[in-house]
């Protein structure tokens, strides 16, 4: 069953049906469904969809040819394969087909890899003819830098050319969820932080099995697919994994300073950032800022902080790759119970707080609060710090708030420690929110109905679903 996308597909059929040429390009790191995404969109419509793979030029344009002349190409009375890469691009207009064409091309890098002429034929027949058709091209490829750097750069042949770019991302919470229909609501946090909106990984899941089971079946056990997942990623992806490894490992457990990894790690500050920045443009690892970080800070690589922005990933070295000699011994379910359970909390609370933040973001988008919010994010000091802050475009608004997820019940004093922090600037109208697991004291509650504070639980946090 497919789940989600309904924004991509969207997207992608409205461009779809524009008059004239359009070249789509989409890009986004492995795993994230752009395939499956595109199969979708693809159902219903006529089309050639060819997947590129690592083999010779020759052999590549061979499988292409007959990707085209198999959808009832004229041509296909006379030739097996076109001459030219050139000749089977132009082909496309001979295509006996009575509505808008469309050629989805995979792993569109592959295809340049064997041929790096190939953008630039396709630069020079979409201008020459190509731009007039009825037709849509969609090129799709998952190394983000390749996509990035050698089709969208300024100095590239395409630059240009495409109508559209989308980035896909994973899903977000409310849509990765729909994998787990029979979870509780703290359950499905809690396989939102191990697993991300990755769908390749929410597949892996049974819903009818407890979480705990799914963790010690699908990823704590030696052969299972999200066992070997990371690891083959990195190889794939990456040199020099054993830095990769230990970077990832630090920031993991919580180092997230320049200096600290320097410290750590032990790799010598030009190329830990080096390492970092090739870690950014896979989508592993995001520099975070707070909230309201002057615009100059964005772009000096040495401020912030570093976090793993895939979840999984931040799982599989917090609890897989240290204990990998006692996994490999198939100690699966005792790792589970006596390393990952009792550390969930504490393990899920960062990707719940991202949760409050896509909670708040929906609201702003549906204009359900107060002010329409810019920017939203955490903020800290050298001494205070506040899990939620959103600002609007002027600064005249603002949303302050507080995340909890463990066993304690939110107090009063809790939620003033949030109002005697965030003490708005004069003229600045503040309003604030409060997410907890465990809930809220009467207390809070009756405060919240005099003083409008907003709490919410579980329950209303996954009301959005």
């Amino acid at each position: 069953m497919f789940i989600g996308r309904k924004a991509e597909l969207d997207f992608l059929n409205k461009h779809h049906a524009t008059e004239g040429g359009q070249l789509i390009v989409l890009y986004g790191r492995r795993r994230v469904g752009k395939t499956e995404t595109l199969l979708e969109f693809c159902k219903g419509k006529e089309h050639i969809y060819f997947a590129s793979s690592e083999q010779s030029d020759e052999m590549q344009l061979k499988a292409f040819s007959q990707a085209i002349l198999q959808k009832g190409h004229p041509a296909a009375r006379y030739v097996q394969s076109f001459a030219s890469w050139g000749e089977a691009f132009a082909s496309l207009q001979d295509l006996p087909w009575t509505g808008r064409k469309l050629l989805v091309i995979d792993e569109f890098p592959y295809m340049v890899k064997s041929n790096p002429t190939i953008p630039s034929l396709l630069q020079n027949l979409w201008d020459a003819k190509l731009r007039h058709q009825n037709l849509t091209i969609i090129l799709c490829g998952s190394y983000i830098s390749f996509m990035e750097n050698e089709i969208l750069d300024r100095d590239k042949p395409l630059y240009g050319r495409t109508t559209a770019i989308l980035k896909m991302l994973p899903l977000n919470f409310y849509e990765a969820i729909q994998f787990f229909p029979n979870y509780s609501p703290e359950d499905k946090i809690k396989a939102y932080a191990v697993l991300g909106g990755i769908p390749h990984y929410l597949k892996q899941f049974d819903s009818s099995l407890s979480l705990e089971e799914n963790i010690t079946q699908q990823i704590l056990t030696r052969g299972s697919i999200l066992y070997s997942e990371v690891e083959f990623l990195l190889h794939h992806e990456l040199r020099e994994t054993s830095n990769y490894n230990t970077i990832i490992q630090a920031i993991a457990q919580g180092h997230s300073h320049l200096n600290e990894l320097n410290a750590n790690t032990r790799i010598e500050k030009t190329k830990l950032s080096s390492y970092l920045s090739n870690l950014m443009d896979l989508g592993i690892v995001w520099r975070e800022l707070p909230v309201d970080a002057p615009v100059q800070n964005h772009v000096k690589g040495h401020r912030g902080l570093y976090r793993l922005s895939d979840p999984f990933f931040r799982f599989w070295f917090r609890y897989v790759f240290p204990y990998l000699s006692e996994l490999e011994a198939g100690d699966a379910e005792a790792i589970c119970s006596y390393v990952v359970k009792p550390d969930m909390d504490a393990f899920t609370f960062r990707p719940y707080t991202a949760i409050c933040h896509q909670y708040l973001r929906e609201l702003n988008h549906r204009n359900q609060l107060p002010f329409h919010f810019t920017k939203i994010g955490r903020w800290w000091n050298k001494t205070d710090q506040l899990s939620v802050m959103a600002t609007d475009a002027v600064k005249k608004n603002i949303l302050a708030g507080r995340c909890w997820f463990n066993e304690n019940v939110m107090t009063l004093n809790d939620a003033l420690y949030v109002k005697t922090t965030a003490i708005p600037e004069d003229g600045v109208q503040p309003c604030y929110w409060f997410f907890s697991k465990a809930g809220f004291t009467d207390e809070l509650k009756a405060e919240a109905e005099k003083e409008k504070l907003h709490l919410v639980d579980l329950e209303e946090l996954l009301k959005l679903e």
